[in-house]
């Protein structure tokens, strides 16, 4: 039971150094506004175009600026739970594993 636990943390461990690698970008107003982020939901950029900021109230850039970042943090999740569910299958080999882990 050890053994399977401590593999499910060195795998919980790969998964997270490979999702740091991934980006995943959010952006709204074709691009005027945009995002980056890690697959392990961390904010790398922000950035917004020069000359937006005479387009828009403030509020309005806020609002988008939310947008921006939630669009990002969902490929995020995305990414990282079909990254969970496969080293998941993978390691309890199928639906029908996960009974062993407790025997």
């Amino acid at each position: 039971m050890f053994n399977k636990l401590f593999e499910a943390q060195k795998k919980a461990e790969e998964i997270k150094s490979r999702l740091d690698t991934i980006s995943v970008n959010g952006e709204v107003e074709g691009g005027k506004v945009k995002v980056s982020a890690t697959a392990n939901k961390e904010i790398k950029d922000v950035s917004i175009e020069e000359g937006f900021y005479n387009e828009v109230e403030r509020e309005e850039l806020e609002e988008l600026l939310v947008v921006a970042i939630n669009k990002a943090l969902s490929q995020a999740e995305n990414i990282s739970q079909a990254e969970m569910k496969a080293a998941t299958q993978n390691m309890l080999g199928g639906a029908g594993g996960l009974g062993d882990l407790f025997k």
